[in-house]
């Protein structure tokens, strides 16, 4: 396993032997250490400063989801609203449900695995030639059946054969109980029955190794990604991405599971003895973490990453538990004290700003992914092989808190790949970092905040009276303040109005018009109309379920994009990764020998599976005329329209001895309808007009398309010798 080439040297045992010196062992120089530690920070400081563009714009998007005014911003002393009207929360949640609901809304996660169009290495068809086998191989074959596989008779759950020979089918058996096809997977092709290409008799049994390793490998794909969480994971990437614009995913990395097992001791109690696995595993990376190359606009061309962990003393101490980590470096680092300091951007996402930050037990640890001179990873004591040159680069994955190195391996994973997943919800082509829903409104959200302030400091004045007094007309000394019932006196003599109220406009309504157009354009702006998330009081065609199924279908245009970013930027790279992991790691046996392409299927969910199934369903209804019938695999087909319908065809869908067997059963049961109701006529037959109390028996019912019996006629007329015919004469009768 990879893991067994990754050795961490520590300090004390850096080289085995020096030439010269036979069993001398050489220390680490500390300034060699030092090296790699500086340039992994040189790098971390470079690609701190380049995104400062980057925090400054989620800082803004972060204010606008939640509510709250910039430290910067300041508000006039006449400005007495600080209303902030949270439309970009409503929207960012819209995106956010939008996306959950094409990944998570079907059921099954958007990670398709297939076989390839020409496969290698697996057969992409094979059937069962049970009359020609592999000369040498001593097989036993039943002369009655040609594609069945029998081994020790005395084992063979179905005992097939005829009556009297001692073997028939059991009661309740078919050739479908999961046996069958465990036997012709495992055995057929040692026993040199199974040969490839299609088959050319109808009866032989065909098979699809490639296309059932595919699914194979896909449903453990589904279940991994289940069993870790790894749902709850990708929601908050997926939320961080429609708020910032870039969700990230790590992984997927080993890790141990523990299985709760419970098992009876000698005394019969239950005693707890749980087990571990390995499973992969993967987690959600903020974007305020995470450190990529400058130069690069999407992670595949990446020379680097550094992911930086803010970590407490118990974190830090649980990393001693991890493989390849120095025990000595981490005690080093915790007698040292906490290192972490805290950046301009944390202090600004705090709500409360006045949080003392004298007292943070925390530590920096940096976790670093890219390239290295072959060189510096020779003297941190990372081993290679004698034909790497020291000019070469190669891929290692480092550790670091402060001035210690805590872990330097080379990448484990085969190949070579930085286990980190950004996808943007809206790529911008020259920057690595998307643009999210939050800043695409940024204008319209600081118009609508201003313009409902307008209208609410507007109110504030046009709603009360503003009173004009004249205190030379007043009586010196009274009390201004103005109540139901108030009593000024005035001077004797003072000609004209000593008090006068006067009413501000109201200019509100001209502030909100404002507001509703911003709205709108806010809308323009994100792509996701209000009415999509549940805005009332819809106009026009929008009252008529057509109307607006015609209105959300187009909104979906803008989403369509964002779904290709994520089949493109999330789901095909963490499918391969996925694929990649149980090939070099997976403890049990996949049984896969082929290539396997992995597809996302995130856009197929949303636009195409409808559509595939509605054609798979015309062409079923298609392949039941009898002139095509022959040409058709109807079992394939029926297996791809359950596909297509989110259903599992091994689960719900016979297999051809089955649907034999059921063919048989319906076809008996519908003979027996047959039947019955043909005999039913002649039981009922009355005498004829000439028989004793006979009389003319009615044409028979027709419905409504036919000739009789219905709206258009009263049927076919009969003739001569007819039950129904009145000169007809039922010799059977005796005649008074």
């Amino acid at each position: 396993m990879a893991e067994n080439d990754n050795t961490f040297l520590t300090a004390n045992n850096i080289y085995e032997e020096v030439e010269g010196e036979a069993g001398k062992a050489l220390t680490l120089e500390e300034n060699q250490e030092i090296n790699l530690v500086g340039i992994i920070k040189d790098r971390f400081q470079k690609a701190e400063d380049a995104r400062d563009s980057d925090e400054r714009r989620w800082l803004k998007s972060y204010e606008n989801y939640r509510g709250l005014y910039n430290k910067g911003v300041r508000f006039r002393e006449s400005e007495k609203s600080r209303v902030f009207v949270k439309v970009t929360k409503t929207k960012v949640l819209a995106a956010f449900g939008k996306l959950v609901d094409v990944i998570f809304g079907t059921g099954k996660f958007p990670i398709g695995i297939s076989e390839t169009h020409m496969p290698e290495g697996e057969k992409e068809n094979a059937y069962l030639d049970a009359t020609n086998p592999t000369p040498g191989l001593e097989t036993s074959i039943p002369d009655n059946i040609g594609n069945r596989l029998e081994d020790e008779p005395q084992e063979n759950p179905y005992d097939i054969g005829y009556e009297g020979d001692g073997k028939v089918l059991k009661a309740g058996a078919t050739y479908g109980n999961g046996l069958f096809e465990e036997t012709i997977e495992n055995q057929a092709d040692a026993l040199g029955l199974l040969k490839e290409g299609l088959s050319p008799l109808p009866q032989a049994a065909e098979l699809s190794p490639a296309a059932k390793a595919a699914r194979r490998m896909e449903k453990l794909v589904h279940d991994q990604i289940e069993e870790s969480n790894g749902s709850a994971e990708i929601r908050n990437a997926l939320l961080e991405s429609a708020l910032l614009g870039t969700g990230i995913v790590k992984g997927p990395f080993n890790f141990n599971k523990k299985l709760h097992k419970w098992d009876s001791n000698e005394e019969g109690l239950r005693e707890y003895n749980p087990l571990e696995v390995r499973v992969p595993r993967i987690e959600f990376v903020s974007c305020w973490d995470f450190y990529p190359d400058p130069a690069a606009t999407n992670i595949d061309e990446c020379e680097f990453v550094v992911h930086r962990h803010k970590m407490n003393r118990s974190q830090l101490r649980q990393l001693r538990n991890m493989p390849y980590f120095d025990k000595d470096a981490i005690r080093e680092c915790i007698q040292m004290g906490p290192n972490y300091e805290e950046k301009d951007f944390e202090s600004q996402l705090k709500d409360d700003y006045n949080v003392d930050e004298t007292y943070a037990p925390n530590f920096e640890v940096l976790e670093y992914w890219g390239i290295m001179d072959a060189e510096y990873a020779r003297e941190v004591g990372i081993d290679l092989p004698d034909s790497v040159d020291d000019l070469d680069e190669v891929q290692i994955n480092a550790w670091v808190s402060g001035s210690k190195l805590l872990r330097a391996v080379i990448n484990p994973f085969t190949p070579y790949r930085i286990p980190y997943n950004a996808f943007p919800y809206e790529r911008n082509p020259y920057n690595f970092f998307g643009i999210g829903v939050a800043e695409n409104m940024d204008d319209s959200q600081q118009i609508m905040n201003g313009h409902a302030r307008m209208a609410i400091d507007n109110l504030a004045l046009a709603g009360s009276l503003v009173f004009d007094v004249d205190e030379s007309a007043l009586v010196g000394g009274q009390n201004m303040e103005v109540y139901p019932g108030k009593i000024f006196r005035r001077q004797a003599g003072m000609p004209g109005q000593s008090i006068y109220g006067l009413k501000f406009p109201n200019t509100a309504p001209e502030n909100m018009m404002m507001f509703d157009r911003f709205r709108q354009l806010a809308d323009e702006q994100t792509g996701i109309p209000s009415y999509s998330h549940g805005q009332t009081g819809v106009q026009s065609m929008t009252r008529t379920a057509s109307g607006m199924s015609m209105l959300l279908g187009a909104s979906s245009l803008n989403i369509k994009t964002v779904i290709k970013n994520l089949d493109d930027f999330l789901l095909k790279p963490l499918g391969e990764s996925y694929f990649q992991w149980n090939m070099q790691f997976f403890e049990g046996d996949l049984d896969v020998v082929g290539d396997l392409e992995v597809r996302a299927t995130g856009t197929n969910s949303l636009m195409q599976k409808e559509v595939r199934s509605q054609r798979l369903t015309m062409f079923l209804q298609t392949a039941q005329s009898p002139a095509i019938a022959p040409f058709v695999k109807v079992s394939k087909l029926v297996s791809e329209l359950a596909y297509s319908l989110d259903l599992d065809p091994d689960e719900i869908l016979n297999d051809p001895e089955e649907a034999a067997i059921m063919a048989q059963i319906i076809g008996m049961q519908n003979a027996q309808q047959n039947t019955g109701e043909e005999t039913q006529p002649d039981s009922q037959q009355q005498a004829g007009m000439g028989s004793l109390g006979g009389t003319p028996q009615g044409p028979q019912d027709t419905g409504v398309t036919g000739t009789g019996g219905g709206n258009i006629g009263i049927g076919n007329v009969p003739v001569a010798g007819e039950s129904s015919f009145s000169g007809t004469i039922d010799n059977t009768t005796p005649t008074g």
